[in-house]
């Protein structure tokens, strides 16, 4: 395909994207004209078939294609009904992975939407990881504020990593930090929440966020009672996530945390030498 052709069918698919609450979609009457079917129902045919592969794929139909009535312009300012479909990228790209290739704006359709399928889902994967590195340092900038604040009511740093794993017992049902390690697999120098999905970092934070607080609101001083105050925060935390189904010690360890930080300042330092090479000619 002549590179003449991609350029004017890719300005043709952007223009025709819309956006709702942050999501792209297009219309399936303007998508029916980009893909040439020049039939309403023989289009119709093609995205019955992208909704069966859709729910091949285990997603939900619904949330793909969305079916709307709009009014349009018929002559002299007359309006009528028109059925149409609101449709995902997704939704697009499994019509056009139903059409016929040899046509080329088919052809071109199933690079296109798979290309942007594939950034949306790389998007969605890049900003999940941001939370978890996000949720981390959180955590970690909070301990060490409770470090230096128990520190000054008479709590050495062994002291710390007793009140701390004893905090974790509560949250994960009875499982200390070194049992936890032991059940995720993680080697016995590594810190814990490094391989813990956001939302038990998150908790974490929260249960020693309180106790920081309490510490300070109370002026609790030496390990018994600030580990007491921790062992509660922790068990009201952990009841908290109950009420969502969510028991800590049953989410499976995530890859390490450190790990992504590396790939993630790999990969941006790789786009930044990317733009210099482009700027630089």
């Amino acid at each position: 395909m002549e590179k003449e052709i991609i350029n004017k069918l890719n300005k043709t698919f952007e223009e025709c994207v819309y956006q709702q609450e942050g999501i792209d979609y297009w219309l399936a009457r303007e998508l029916q004209e980009l893909l040439g079917y020049s039939d309403w129902r023989n289009f119709l045919n093609a995205v019955d078939r992208a909704k069966a592969s859709c729910q091949t794929t285990g997603e939900a139909v619904l949330d793909h294609f969305v079916d709307i009535t709009k009014m349009v312009k018929i002559g002299s300012g007359a309006e009528r009904q028109q059925d149409d479909i609101m449709l995902t990228r997704y939704a697009c790209y499994l019509i056009a992975q139903n059409g016929d290739p040899k046509k080329e704006q088919i052809a071109f359709a199933q690079c296109y939407f798979a290309i942007q399928t594939r950034r949306q889902e790389l998007l969605e994967e890049r900003i999940n990881l941001m939370e978890r590195l996000q949720a981390r340092e959180k955590l970690a900038a909070t301990e060490t504020e409770l470090s230096k604040n128990i520190f000054e009511r008479g709590v050495d740093n062994n002291g710390f990593a007793i009140i701390r794993s004893k905090g974790d017992g509560a949250l994960f049902g009875g499982h200390n930090t070194a049992a936890m390690k032991r059940k995720l697999g993680i080697p016995d120098n590594r810190p814990l929440a490094d391989f813990l999905p956001a939302i038990t970092i998150k908790a974490k934070d929260l249960a020693t966020e309180i106790t920081n607080f309490n510490v300070n609101k109370n002026d609790l001083k030496g390990e018994n009672k600030i580990t007491g105050e921790h062992i509660k925060n922790n068990t009201d935390v952990r009841a908290l996530l109950g009420k969502s189904g969510i028991k800590p010690e049953q989410l499976p360890a995530e890859e390490d945390i450190k790990k992504i930080e590396r790939g993630i300042k790999s990969a941006d330092k790789e786009i930044i030498r990317k733009k210099l090479k482009v700027k630089n000619g």
